[in-house]
């Protein structure tokens, strides 16, 4: 899905993940969080006026949900860091991180950027 590099469009992820999750039969809590968390950095920080993000959702028998943003930054990749305890922010891959099964980042195709996180699935 593409979406609008906006906090409305941020939050529209989230609500789409909680909807195709449940028509699925899927538990939805944890996969909401992490979209929050990764469609709110593609629009702080990955945000190029004009270029949507991308949220994809996918997942296969016996295999792990798989949560997809694609941003239009792709010069700069994110990884997660202590942030400074003062502060109220730029804690979200640590989110992702707690989380998440696993999570990465994958450059490309420029000039875009894909964070991807997986929740193994107790079938």
């Amino acid at each position: 899905m593409l979406l609008s590099p906006t906090r409305r469009g941020a939050r529209l992820a989230r609500l789409l993940t909680v909807a195709h999750l449940s028509t699925w039969g899927l538990p939805s809590g944890t996969a909401a969080q992490i979209v929050a968390e990764l469609a709110a950095n593609a629009v702080l920080h990955g945000r190029v006026p004009g270029r949507d993000f991308r949220l994809g959702l996918a997942v296969h028998r016996d295999g792990p949900l798989r949560i997809e943003v694609t941003d239009a930054l792709g010069d700069r990749l994110p990884h997660a860091v202590t942030p400074d305890p003062r502060t109220e922010t730029g804690r979200g891959l640590l989110i992702v991180e707690a989380l998440a099964d696993r999570w990465g980042v994958a450059p490309g195709p420029f000039p875009r950027k894909t964070v991807w996180a997986e929740l193994d699935l107790r079938w």
